[in-house]
């Protein structure tokens, strides 16, 4: 197999491309089996080391409604609905004026705005920072809508997780209500994507090519989750994200 253009590939990528993008879905779909969270963060920035981005991105959120119908069963009884309604309504407000802008960026300035959120986002959760006081649904609802601006470049889970990490929650409850929590805000941005032409035949096609990865991906994170503490493996994906983040940037300015 050479890997010159194959034009039976979406996007136009190339077979390495495809292989190393397969291999960048399967890990990215272990780590939302396993953590609750990660999933589009860490493909989008390993897929910026090779492609731009932003054509991925309504993949990766179709990726990850197909993930929570994996997840359903398991995660129903852990969910605090109360603070996953406060986060989506702030979501709402901030997805369809942030998809708009971001659908206006070059392939250059999409790998450096997606780089650089993920790389400030990894270190204010690397922080450790604590909330002192319980935070009610208006801090909720506000959180929401930097999350629904962040998910304009497939991030929007960062924001949610620094959050909610720095508040007490069990490892379920958090897993739970972050998977909920991701599945609305990708709900709200495809049909805003949609309309600036960020969806497509070949989505579909993507998403269709990465469904059995992300099967078995999710499949194995969870079969992790059941046997073991997630807070430790959770700190070292965020490191990754930090440090690929990081490679994307020096990449792109050099």
């Amino acid at each position: 197999m050479t890997l010159e253009m194959i034009p039976d590939l979406p996007f136009a990528l190339t077979t390495a491309q495809g292989l190393f993008l397969a291999g960048a879905l399967f890990f990215a779909a272990v780590i939302r089996g396993y953590s609750g969270f990660g999933f589009s963060a860490i493909f989008i920035v390993i897929a910026s080391l090779v492609t731009n981005p932003l054509p991925l991105i309504p993949v990766v959120f179709t990726c990850e409604i197909v993930m929570t119908a994996f997840q359903a069963r398991g995660i129903r009884a852990h969910v605090d609905w109360r603070r996953a309604v406060a986060l989506l309504l702030g979501a709402a407000i901030a997805v369809v004026p942030a998809v708009a802008i971001m659908a206006r960026l070059d392939p250059v300035q999409a790998r450096l705005a997606v780089s650089g959120l993920i790389l400030v986002l990894s270190l204010v959760l690397l922080s450790g920072w604590q909330l002192k006081r319980p935070i009610g649904a208006l801090g909720h609802t506000g959180v929401g809508v930097i999350s629904g601006t962040a998910n304009a470049a497939g991030v929007g889970g960062l924001p949610t997780a620094a959050f909610l990490s720095a508040q007490a929650m069990n490892p379920a409850t958090f897993r739970a209500t972050m998977i909920v929590f991701l599945t609305g805000i990708d709900l709200m941005a495809l049909p805003a994507m949609s309309s600036h032409g960020l969806v497509t035949v070949e989505t579909a096609f993507a998403a269709a090519l990465a469904f059995p990865i992300l099967g078995a991906g999710v499949w194995c994170g969870s079969q992790g989750f059941a046997r073991t503490k997630p807070e430790g493996f959770r700190q070292k994906v965020v490191v990754l994200l930090a440090v690929l983040a990081g490679i994307n940037i020096i990449r792109v300015m050099v």
